[in-house]
């Protein structure tokens, strides 16, 4: 379960960081999800920070979880 929440904030931040550059300098277009979608509109930049807050809370989240042994 660790791994996996580790994983997922990974992706999220990677999600975010890409998606921001999308935004400001036009590049890593296959990474930016956010921009696909056509609800969220002009708040994509905001979007895209949430993602990254997100992705950072989800992997400290992980260290806190402890492994069971048995």
């Amino acid at each position: 379960m660790k791994k996996l929440c580790e994983t997922v904030g990974f992706l999220f931040c990677v999600l975010g960081i890409a998606g921001l550059l999308n935004e400001w300098f036009d590049r890593f277009r296959f990474l930016a999800v956010v921009r696909r979608l056509d609800f969220i509109g002009p708040y994509a930049i905001f979007v895209n920070i949430v993602l990254i807050v997100a992705g950072v809370a989800m992997m400290v989240a992980a260290d806190r979880i402890e492994e069971q042994k048995g």
